[in-house]
């Protein structure tokens, strides 16, 4: 098997020693090239040369969800073709690692190759769905580029909070779950519209849900993770389906504790509920629009602010081995 190992060398989890281990242990079994990403948007390029020469059978994404992310949209850039594009294999490396534990991975890089080592040999494979998000025709952000997330997207308050978070990164500060927690408590202390939403979902045949605050865009279950910790914000999620909707129309202190505690307690039957949440299951096509810019963040990248998104619910988009 021919493959393409693309390597995030900031990877947060994965030492350069540990990351020499993984290389030649893949390539005992393949017929590898490993190439260590120089710049932002390099696993991208990376893999779209990948799909679009035709002699790559795999490729391979040492890193976090921000690396995984990139690999996926070089991959697709094309379009989707499960049967004629390269597969994708994930090594976790990153600081949560939500796509790779969604498909039952280990969380540990050493484990994980080990796993995907079997996989190869016993040709396991599975066909997931992902989601696409693009500017909406007609708006002033019709010609921002379509772009493919994994696992999640956030439109408003949480994609707010990834946005802090980033802004500290670059100060030096490490990437952790207090990191995350304390920037939540700053987003809603100065959320100008957590007692009355901006946000308009609507979808083909059905009424506009109206005047949410945030909402979550789930291509799979658990959400996120905090440490061994799953959350779900969509219990019903999953890579055989298309996409689900968490929207919240308030985040006053009192709603605030209310879902946070719910997420933190959530579990694959049940996640955040009550008057002012909506979930919405197994969404193939819908667009939020926004009264004010918001900002927007897929697979916990920010992608700074936009008025309108589309987004789309692909079935059945790639071939992962796991």
């Amino acid at each position: 098997m021919r493959a393409l190992l693309v390597v995030n060398p900031a990877a947060t989890t994965t030492s350069a020693r540990t990351r020499d281990v993984l290389i030649r242990a893949l390539a005992s079994e393949m017929k590898l090239e490993a190439v260590t990403t120089e710049y932002r948007g390099h696993a991208r390029d990376l893999a779209r040369r990948a799909a679009e020469g035709g002699e790559t059978e795999l490729v391979v994404a040492l890193g976090g969800d921000g690396t995984v992310n990139e690999v996926v949209n070089g991959l697709l850039h094309g379009g989707p073709d499960p049967d004629r594009l390269p597969g994708l294999a994930v090594v976790p490396g990153g600081s949560t690692n939500v796509f790779a534990r969604a498909l039952g991975l280990p969380n540990d890089a050493v484990e994980a190759t080990g796993a995907l080592l079997d996989a190869v040999r016993e040709e396991r494979t599975r066909t997931v769905s992902l989601g696409l998000a693009s500017g909406t025709p007609g708006t002033e952000d019709e010609a921002v580029p379509a772009r493919w997330f994994t696992f999640c997207a956030g439109y408003g308050f949480d994609a707010g909070v990834i946005g802090r978070v980033e802004q500290q990164r670059e100060r030096g500060r490490r990437s952790t779950h207090a990191l995350y927690l304390r920037q939540a408590f700053r987003q809603f202390l100065e959320e100008p519209h957590r007692r009355q939403g901006t946000i308009t979902l609507e979808r083909p045949g059905q009424d506009p849900v109206e005047d949410l605050v945030l909402s979550i865009i789930c291509n799979t279950s658990p959400w996120t993770y905090l440490g061994n910790r799953p959350v779900y914000a969509s219990p019903g999620a999953s890579f055989e389906t298309a996409l689900d909707v968490l929207g919240l129309s308030r985040l006053s202190a009192p709603a605030m504790a209310r879902y946070a505690t719910q997420l933190l307690t959530s579990s694959p039957e049940r996640g955040p509920h009550g008057r002012h949440a909506r979930s919405l299951h197994d969404l193939t096509d819908f667009t939020l629009h926004s009264k004010v810019p918001l900002p927007l963040q897929m697979d916990g990248d920010h992608l700074g602010l936009r008025t309108s998104v589309t987004f789309t619910g692909v079935r059945r988009a790639l071939r992962v081995i796991v």
